[in-house]
């Protein structure tokens, strides 16, 4: 059983081993010269307008996290779609439900406000 595998095993060190002798081969043999303009920051051609390290509002990682949420259910409902013939009725209730469940979880960051963007 586990010769079936070895192709397998062959290839992630053959593949791992080109990664590294890749990265390897661009450390040492590639051009170091820095300068102040390459080590600059670099913002659309122009010289940055604010500080680097600018405070983000709690509400865009709240949102991000939503977009993530729904993302994901995407896609868990592709494979749902694609399997629906053959998992039946008990597959389309326990989708149900899960929908349910990001429907509830939608309404209430609705309520709270966490869609809103002001």
């Amino acid at each position: 059983m586990l010769e079936n595998y070895f192709p397998i095993l062959v290839f992630l060190f053959v593949a791992g081993g080109l990664g590294a002798a890749m990265l390897a081969g661009s450390y040492f043999l590639g051009f170091k010269r820095p300068d102040a303009e390459k080590e600059s920051q670099y913002e659309c051609g122009f010289s940055p307008a604010e500080r680097i390290r600018i405070r983000f509002d709690v509400r865009y990682y709240l949102l991000a996290i939503l977009f993530i949420v729904f993302d994901i259910e995407a896609a868990f409902m592709f494979p749902w779609a694609v399997a629906f013939r053959d998992i039946g009725f008990i597959g389309f209730v326990e989708m149900m439900l899960f929908l349910l469940v990001l429907l509830v979880g939608y309404a209430y960051a609705w309520k709270k406000g966490a869609l809103e963007w002001e």
